[in-house]
């Protein structure tokens, strides 16, 4: 088991460009679909509480996955499948890297795949929302909207706008209780 984790997580590490949230796709299909190790709102709930954590999102994601399944063993595994392609990737680069860059084929590649990353990030998030039922709930709509104003165009911090967010669903979480409180109040006194 502690050879799968390790080697399903060397294999995201080794696929993908762009760090963190792009990564999230090609996780979710290796640890959900491929090897049924959580359901999708399993790894909601994880990546929830990963990015809420300092550091990089990927290896918080693989720690936790790796922990839930095998606990600190299998957090290693995760962790050092995650980073073990990032490792020799950067080796190599370093070896031929002056060479490298001043080839046009090497230049074109990263102007390329540039767009494919932020392809990559936009399908995270809107497979995150769709689980998440984002789409399904209006406020929660304006919430995820507004906040990546606030933190892309305002330059919010992040922990501010985590805060905030945090506080409203907690007040409409207490409004719609309430109201449900209430129209069964009322529904019970009309029916004496």
């Amino acid at each position: 088991m502690l050879l799968q984790i390790f080697f399903s997580f060397f294999k995201v590490g080794l696929f993908t460009i762009g760090g963190g949230y792009a990564m999230l796709p090609i996780i979710q299909e290796a640890v959900c679909h491929e090897k049924g190790w959580l359901t999708d709102e399993e790894f909601l709930d994880s990546i929830s509480l990963t990015n809420s954590l300092p550091g990089p999102l990927a290896t918080n994601c693989a720690t936790f996955i790796g922990y839930r399944l095998k606990k600190v063993p299998g957090s290693i595994a995760a962790i050092l499948g995650t980073i073990t392609p990032s490792i020799i990737i950067i080796l190599l680069i370093a070896m031929i890297f002056n060479h490298a860059m001043e080839n046009e084929y090497v230049q074109a590649f990263f102007r390329g795949v540039g767009p494919a990353v932020f392809a990559l990030i936009v399908n995270a998030v809107y497979k995150l929302a769709k689980s998440a039922k984002i789409l399904e709930d209006k406020l929660m709509l304006i919430v995820a909207i507004a906040s990546f104003a606030v933190i892309g165009f305002l330059g919010v911090t992040p922990i501010l706008v985590v805060i905030a967010a945090a506080i409203i669903a907690l007040v409409a979480d207490s409004v719609r209780k309430t109201r449900t409180a209430e129209k069964g109040g009322s529904d019970n006194g009309s029916h004496s």
